[in-house]
């Protein structure tokens, strides 16, 4: 007699969870809406008050949602939260924690760039452009830094990969702290002539050399973060 295996179900709390989120997303715009309260919520859901409220809670951590006591529950776009909370955990060290940052990116946008060349549609190349003549009406670092990594997570999304644009968005605070360091010790000439030559790679519709123009840009950025030689080699 052949029985084949039980598949478990998912708690209550999750289905709690994965309902709220799909409300979320096709009926909620971002920053705008609010949960209903907690008791209408239950209600609504036919379920208790504390699953609600540990489903909630749940949400929040994962950046969906941001509970103000004696408010309501606020709709929230901090899906990158989790991860730039951990990265100091992880590793402690600031100086480490950039480089093995600039590893990732190196990792993760030229691929960007090479897929933004092909599926860019022209409202997000005009979100490049905007970015990219902020960067050249920077009037200090700190706008620099700003158009810098607006130019960046423009740039993401338009490679069309939301888990790439997400997973770059999680590093955004990192990247900030890196981007403030390297401004800090050179001018935005570089910056605004590498992102210009990416630029012009999408909007030719040629991924290899908007992926090679990314390379090119990030190693010069690796240089001006200055960071002391590790004990692995250098890139060449």
């Amino acid at each position: 007699m052949a029985f084949s295996s039980i598949k478990p179900q998912r708690g209550l709390v999750e289905e709690v969870c994965a309902r709220i989120a799909l409300e979320i997303r096709d009926e909620i715009t971002v920053g705008d809406g609010w949960l209903p309260p907690e008791r209408d919520l239950a209600l609504k859901l036919g379920v208790s008050r504390p699953v609600v409220r540990e489903a909630t809670k749940r949400l929040e951590l994962q950046g969906l949602l941001e509970v103000k006591h004696g408010v309501g529950t606020k709709v929230v776009d901090k899906l990158h939260k989790p991860l730039n909370g951990s990265l100091a955990l992880l590793i402690p060290d600031d100086k480490e924690r950039l480089r093995q940052l600039i590893q990732v990116r190196f990792m993760i946008e030229p691929e960007n760039a090479g897929l933004a060349a092909e599926h860019a549609s022209a409202a997000q190349i005009r979100k490049l452009r905007t970015a990219l003549k902020k960067l050249e009406e920077a009037d200090g670092y700190d706008a620099a830094v700003d158009a810098d990594m607006t130019f960046h997570r423009e740039l993401a999304i338009s490679s069309g990969n939301q888990i790439s644009a997400l997973l770059l968005h999680s590093l955004s605070d990192l990247m900030q702290i890196g981007l403030i360091r390297g401004y800090s010790r050179a001018s935005t000439q570089n910056a605004v002539r590498q992102h210009a030559a990416i630029l012009t790679a999408i909007e030719k519709r040629d991924p290899a050399a908007a992926a090679k123009a990314m390379r090119e840009h990030l190693i010069t950025a690796e240089a001006d973060l200055a960071l002391p030689k590790s004990k692995k080699s250098s890139r060449a």
